[in-house]
């Protein structure tokens, strides 16, 4: 076994102690540094490796084979030198700076890692938080539906029916009026019960064509909301990767919905390009708008727009969102995803581009 003993407790004298430690041919003898509270020290006191604040002491130490000064300072050297016992190797000077180099390029590679281990986490904690999100948000939504739609259709047709009871024999001619009312209500019943499906499932799975299901949307969209949409659409849908249809299609019907509950718009635009490296969407409506700066510094504000989960679900595939609004001149989004290994890949770790106050489009 190799008896090593190390001048520096700073980052050069730490990264030795943690690389020698677990080496079973070596043994750290001592490390010396002038500062007690160094790194190096406090590190070599809990594994029980010996510590001086005067290095000379490490000379004298029995089995030593290897002194390595990883200090840089020329007075350390020089007394290193002098205090040499036979048979003891040193390592400093250009030797330790080369030594230094590797190690430090090894902590700047271990750094690296631990910050990438930490965005994937990071990024796999928010993926989990807007999966579960989305499924609360969904079901809030269907249940919204069903209470403020079919559910009160479905009582007044009750209420017909009761109607009809009392009125079958004693006045044929209001009855024939109800049961025109109530076929009517019935046809109501029908649409708001496929609508529902089909926001339950708006993109067919065994298509996958996320224009036709766009286009679809829109129409009921626009009958509810009575704000007018245009689609266009440039580019092979073919080569859009299923999960970023799905993903567009909720990111889409979120930003409409935030359109209907918030700007006063009466007109929404939509564009979709496919391009060769990325897909670019972007809505655009000639709504009231909002001051921009305002909405950035107040987080609350910022949720309830609804611009948050844009966000989070665009950077959930490597992608970036970007909102351009001004107090009535309307509001425009822009989202810009990969198109390339979608499929196979962990979501990217890109950033949002910074948000953009200066804006001028009328609509």
């Amino acid at each position: 076994m190799t008896g090593v003993a190390i001048i520096g407790g700073g980052k050069g004298g730490t990264a030795l102690i943690e690389i020698f430690h677990k080496d079973p041919l070596v043994k750290i003898l001592g490390i010396a540094d002038v500062d007690s509270k160094a790194p190096g020290l406090k590190l070599a006191r809990k594994l029980g490796i010996p510590t001086t604040t005067d290095f000379k002491k490490l000379a004298s130490l029995k089995n030593l084979d290897i002194l390595i000064d990883v200090t840089g300072n020329a007075d350390v050297e020089e007394a290193i030198r002098r205090l040499r016992p036979p048979g003891l190797a040193i390592i400093g000077g250009i030797t330790a700076k080369f030594m230094w180099q590797l190690i430090e390029a090894q902590i700047k590679s271990k750094d690296e890692l631990e910050r990438h281990l930490l965005e994937y986490q990071a990024l796999f904690r928010l993926y989990l938080r807007e999966a579960r999100h989305a499924v609360t948000e969904e079901r809030t939504r269907i249940a919204l539906d069903l209470h403020d739609g079919l559910v009160q259709t479905l009582v007044g047709i009750n209420y017909k029916m009761d109607l009809l009871d009392q009125k079958l024999f004693s006045d044929p001619a209001e009855v024939k009026a109800a049961v025109g009312d109530t076929r009517a209500l019935l046809k109501n019943a029908i649409e708001e019960a496929r609508q529902v499906v089909f926001n339950l499932k708006p993109i067919q799975f065994d298509k996958l064509d996320l224009i036709p299901a766009l286009r679809g949307y829109l129409k009921s969209y626009e009958k509810q909301s009575g704000i007018t949409t245009t689609l266009k659409s440039m580019g092979k849908e073919s080569r859009i990767p299923s999960r970023t249809k799905i993903f567009l299609f909720r990111i889409l019907q979120e930003t409409l919905s935030n359109v209907q509950k918030h700007s006063k718009a009466k007109q929404v635009h939509l564009e979709i390009q496919v391009k060769e490296k990325d897909l670019e969407a972007t809505i655009r409506d000639d709504g009231i708008g909002f001051n921009l700066e305002d909405v950035n510094r107040n987080p609350e504000k910022w949720a309830s727009f609804g611009l948050r989960g844009v966000e989070e679900r665009a950077k959930l595939l490597g992608g970036t969102a970007e909102i351009r609004s001004q107090p009535r001149q309307g509001t425009l989004i822009r989202v810009i995803l990969p198109l390339e290994n979608q499929e196979d890949t962990v979501p990217g770790l890109k950033t949002s581009r910074p948000l953009l106050a200066k804006t001028n489009f009328p609509f």
